[in-house]
């Protein structure tokens, strides 16, 4: 029977168990969107992770979000995120960076640059900038003949990543950030071939997959996906088509897994796991909800058909997480207060459980 401790062979890796850390935005990078001695030991702490999923990237200075958020389009940047997947290496683990341009989520007070996206339609809701949160502004819709432009950062910065030690990337195609934006049916109202039916709406999505599987290949590549979610405004009709063709897409290109988040109802990410017939990565509860993954959903999950299960929140406070799983250990509250404050309180501070012994 597969259980959350059973190894699983991932594309060119081998994982020791099937619990991934999802990847949660922290704001410690250094000015430039330098990686720091900090991240390092965050994610080497949770080394024993089947896989880590990094903190979102931006893979160019437009598609930064928010402030404080490392990157992956200088040298300067790889050099940075060296020491850092050398330390996750040197504790047995694995990490994939995930690769986040926001779009329309994002600030001039944060890159210098009005946001892009497929249309003219701001995002819902006050962004993050280094004086505090403003409201969305307006972005700056796309011409036709930029868009593979976009798609293409993902690609040079997947080389980069690979550069800088990472085992793989995930395209963060969720969540209301460009990917999703593009996917949508209310914050993509284009015309040409990116817009308007289902072929259109995923056509950014493919286009960037497929680059970066040129870049660094299928087995290195793997993409974030919250069907039906509403994050920054952004609403998607025809969902299961839209996703189904989408999937459909995905396999021809041979990536390494689809990460899913639980944005669905179950019958629904049924049907997608259904259509999908490589590697899946379920995030059994919504980002930011009331809810926190626990071992019972993740079982529930692998049950259900998914490969590996992947946690948010609990990683935060229990860097031993898979150790506190196996053990049917307590697992420590997280301070949300401690999410997006900068320093090493609520980021290096959380402590492994005491072990008898």
């Amino acid at each position: 029977m597969t259980s959350l401790f059973t190894g699983y062979r991932l594309a060119g890796l081998t994982l020791p168990n099937r619990v991934v850390m999802a990847p949660m935005t922290r704001v410690r990078a250094a000015a430039d969107g330098l990686a720091t001695p900090s991240m390092a030991a965050y994610y080497a702490q949770r080394a024993t992770a089947g896989l880590i999923v990094s903190e979102g990237v931006q893979p160019s200075a437009v598609g930064q979000s928010n402030p404080g958020t490392p990157g992956l389009h200088t040298d300067e940047q790889v050099a940075s995120w060296r020491p850092v997947t050398a330390a996750v290496h040197a504790n047995g683990g694995r990490i994939f960076a995930q690769l986040m341009h926001g779009g329309r989520v994002s600030h001039p007070d944060t890159t210098g640059m009005q946001p892009v996206g497929p249309s003219a339609v701001p995002a819902v809701g006050d962004v993050f900038t280094p004086t505090g949160p403003q409201p969305a502004p307006m972005p700056r819709a796309l011409e036709s003949a930029e868009v593979p432009e976009h798609a293409q950062s993902y690609a040079r910065a997947a080389r980069r990543a690979v550069d800088a030690g990472f085992d793989g990337v995930e395209l963060h195609g969720a969540n209301g950030y460009l990917i999703s934006q593009f996917l949508s049916s209310n914050a993509n109202l284009r015309t040409d071939q990116y817009g308007g039916p289902v072929a259109n709406r995923i056509r950014f999505a493919v286009e960037a997959t497929a680059a970066t599987v040129d870049a660094v290949g299928g087995a290195r590549t793997g993409i974030r996906l919250s069907p039906g979610g509403t994050f920054w405004g952004v609403e998607d009709t025809d969902t299961v088509q839209l996703y189904t063709a989408l999937l459909a897409e995905l396999a021809r290109l041979d990536v390494a897994y689809v990460h899913l988040e639980a944005t669905l109802d179950e019958d629904a990410l049924l049907t997608l796991r259904r259509a999908w017939p490589g590697t899946l990565v379920i995030n059994p509860t919504v980002p930011m909800g009331p809810k926190q993954t626990g071992r019972d959903d993740a079982e529930h999950w692998l049950g259900l058909g998914a490969d590996l299960i992947s946690f948010g929140r609990a990683f935060i406070a229990n860097p031993d997480l898979v150790e506190r799983l196996r053990g049917s250990l307590p697992i420590a509250p997280v301070d949300e207060a401690t999410y997006y404050q900068g320093g090493d309180a609520g980021y290096l501070t959380y402590p492994a459980h005491q072990y008898a012994g």
